[in-house]
């Protein structure tokens, strides 16, 4: 990779079902794997303040990542192709 994500900058999250969100870097512990807070994709979850927020850990990047979900990417990224599950 030949940049480096920081803390403060915005990133996609690809959630495990492949949807997408904008997402605020919290920390940093390799080139390849971040922290994020997102809006909640659920509309339900509100309260007092508004939308909730959800929090993803050790999330690694789309180059590392053979899927269509689970892994973030910089906005000007492509972000990886879906792939059927494969039949047993």
């Amino acid at each position: 990779m030949d940049r480096q994500a920081a803390v403060g900058d915005v990133v996609m999250y690809h959630d495990p079902n492949g949807r997408c969100f904008s997402a605020l870097v919290t920390e940093v512990w390799t080139p390849t794997c971040i922290n994020v807070v997102l809006v909640s994709g659920n509309k339900d979850k509100q309260d007092e303040y508004g939308r909730q927020i959800e929090r993803q850990t050790s999330l690694s990047h789309k180059s590392t990542m053979n899927v269509h979900g689970f892994y973030w990417r910089f906005p000007d990224e492509e972000p990886n192709p879906y792939v059927p599950p494969a039949a047993t």
